[in-house]
């Protein structure tokens, strides 16, 4: 059995992601208080026939802040019970930028959930980030959607959870620009502006490390291969080690400058070559809004 828990900020996607598994065929509960995890668990089992494999559970701060400090306690006496169901956890954290978040309670007029306490908004959603930093500590993929809308956020989900087999480790490859600031949920970031600039090509400034003329000219400088030359042995010698640990997800990120050129390239480059020995590979450009159909 599948017990992935999500969790984050209120704003940050959790309803979407939820709604995106059950739509998959996810059996969810939303808003479970998180003391009462194991009871559920517990009911779920002791059915003479199991009649779900795939269990979504959305976890918020409004759960008992002892209960949230007891998190890692709660989903380690999970994971040992003695129990012939092998129960296999997964932890999403979800989170957003204040200001981003801020923005979508002033959009969509709802209310924090912190806020009937008398606090203003923004205080709110910190007080909600400290209740919430042992599962965000805990959590084996880490989701930041500042710069992602409601169908990126579900087709992230569906690329990277749901497609995502018992025995496989999930990459991403995520490029992005640095005037933008670094992405929060990446696990490598490796920094690209060292490279020779297509920006300053007046042909090329258009254009990005998907057009063929671009592709020719960052081919075409040793620099950039040797750059990836580094990044692929790195990886090729820190994948299989974090595999051994049991982890599901890896987000590598490369940025530039803009997130238009060579960031881009490189994310593709490393993308289609890690597809051939690994079968969940996918890509994300942040500055150029584009997820895989």
């Amino acid at each position: 059995m599948k017990l992935i828990i999500i969790s984050g900020l209120s704003g940050s996607g959790k309803t979407v992601a939820l709604h995106t598994l059950e739509d998959e065929d996810y059996y969810c509960v939303d808003n479970l208080p998180i003391g009462l995890l194991p009871q559920f668990v517990d009911r779920i089992l002791s059915r003479r026939v199991q009649l779900y494999d795939n269990i979504a559970v959305g976890i918020d701060a409004r759960s008992d802040s002892e209960d949230l400090r007891d998190f890692g306690t709660i989903i380690e006496w999970i994971q040992q019970r003695d129990t012939e169901t092998k129960i296999e956890i997964e932890i999403i954290y979800i989170q957003a930028e204040l200001d981003t978040l801020i923005k979508r309670f002033s959009d969509t007029r709802r209310k924090h959930p912190l806020t009937k306490k008398g606090l203003p908004l923004s205080e709110a959603i910190e007080v909600e980030r400290s209740l919430l930093k042992d599962v965000a500590t805990a959590a084996d993929l880490y989701i930041d959607t500042t710069y992602t809308n409601i169908h990126e956020l579900r087709s992230y989900i569906k690329e990277r959870v749901v497609k995502r087999s018992k025995t496989n480790l999930s990459l991403l490859f995520h490029s992005f620009g640095f005037k933008n600031g670094a992405p929060a949920d990446s696990d490598f970031v490796f920094d690209v502006r060292c490279l020779p600039n297509p920006h300053w090509e007046p042909n090329l400034r258009a254009l990005t490390g998907q057009d063929p003329e671009v592709i020719a000219f960052l081919q075409g400088q040793d620099d950039v291969q040797q750059m990836l030359e580094h990044i692929k042995t790195y990886l090729n010698f820190a994948i299989p080690r974090f595999i051994k640990q049991n982890r599901y997800y890896l987000t590598i990120s490369i940025g530039c400058t803009g997130g238009q050129h060579r960031s881009v390239f490189i994310a593709e480059t490393l993308h289609d070559d890690f597809r051939a020995n690994h079968d969940n590979v996918s890509i994300h450009h942040r500055e150029l809004n584009t997820y895989p159909d």
